[in-house]
């Protein structure tokens, strides 16, 4: 048996409307959202934030948001 192999537009159109009917739109979007590329350079924008944090700032902010604080 040879199996066939779908164009993958088809099979992403086909996906996506399966995810639609037994998740709903917003879930839908939700979910393929966590696998889009993003923009720009995570690890440069992450170095700018913490370069400049020391340990005690880092803990600090664990903290806060472990109580609820805004981070």
């Amino acid at each position: 048996m040879k199996a066939k192999i779908k164009p993958m537009p088809l099979v992403n159109e086909n996906a996506t409307n399966i995810l639609v009917k037994e998740m709903g739109v917003v879930d839908t979007i939700r979910f393929l959202n966590q696998f889009s590329a993003g923009y720009g350079n995570y690890t440069e924008e992450r170095r700018k934030i913490v370069d400049s944090m020391t340990l005690d700032d880092i803990f600090s902010g664990i903290e806060e948001m472990k109580h609820g604080g805004k981070g």
